[in-house]
């Protein structure tokens, strides 16, 4: 038998938690001594106290930690639910890194307001185009809701486009369309020389004419890109148009490094 104090050090806990423990039925001392009041406990609860820790340090509420226990849960299933947890916490570290990308983007954006150069805008017509193209929601329009929906769209939307042996005909193109809830249909697209009426795994689109479009060319992770598309939105105002939709994102060039990225943006205006 080990007192209280010896019982914490070995299970790596505090003799407050264990109190506590005893308090609420999850762990109950081995013996109470019923003069002092002092506990005791075994060896073999240290079993439970580990699974106990570990359970919780998933996230779980010590009220479902008890329940979880009392269901005889195996060390194999255990394992799953760290699995499960660590991709859990993977994906919320991922989502909460591209958070903070996005406020120092911000930040920056802040930082040039009243420094910018006049961009370098160009006024173009961009001609009919079709494209084989998947599409997907995102939950909004924030970089770290598009991003993880867009990029395995455009490795899919190529896996089939290649595997039907399909003539690309230019960059990748990514659109969007808003919903009435607010979230955003993400498309991602192909230029593709296939009759429309074709059979084939994805979705045969002609993208119409922009007869205007204001153009701009970001350099670097579309991450990064605020500041480009508020420079084209100020030039668009200053010069007398008004936007008429979404942006078209061009892709032309895309590296392994994202901060060597090459993409045109087009927004179709009409002299307001």
């Amino acid at each position: 038998m080990f007192g209280i104090g010896d019982f914490a050090r070995l299970g790596l806990v505090s003799v407050r938690m264990l109190r506590h423990y005893d308090a609420i039925g999850l762990l109950r001392p081995a013996h109470v001594d019923p003069v002092t009041g002092y506990r005791s406990y075994q060896a073999e609860q240290l079993s439970r106290l580990n699974r106990i820790v570990a359970i919780k340090d998933l996230g779980f509420t010590l009220e479902q930690v008890s329940a979880i226990l009392d269901e005889k849960v195996s060390t194999e299933e255990l394992h799953g639910m760290v699995r499960l947890r660590r991709a859990q916490l993977e994906a919320q570290i991922s989502a909460d890194l591209a958070r903070l990308r996005g406020v120092e983007a911000r930040l920056r954006t802040i930082e040039r307001e009243g420094h910018l150069r006049t961009p370098e805008v160009v006024l173009k017509n961009v001609s009919p185009i079709r494209v084989a193209e998947l599409s997907a929601l995102a939950a909004g329009y924030e970089p770290e809701h598009i991003g993880p929906v867009i990029s395995p769209l455009f490795v899919e939307v190529c896996r089939r486009v290649e595997a039907a042996s399909v003539r690309v005909t230019g960059p990748g193109i990514a659109y969007y369309q808003e919903e009435d809830d607010g979230s955003v249909l993400v498309h991602a697209c192909l230029p593709v020389a296939v009759p429309a009426e074709g059979a084939y795994d994805c979705q045969i689109v002609d993208l119409p004419e922009l007869p205007t479009a204001a153009t701009i060319i970001h350099h670097g992770s579309m991450e990064a890109v605020g500041p480009t598309f508020q420079a084209l939105a100020h030039w668009i105002e200053e010069n007398g148009f008004r936007s008429l939709g979404l942006a078209r994102e061009i892709s032309l060039h895309c590296p392994d490094n994202l901060d060597e990225w090459v993409t045109e943006l087009q927004i179709e205006v009409t002299p307001a």
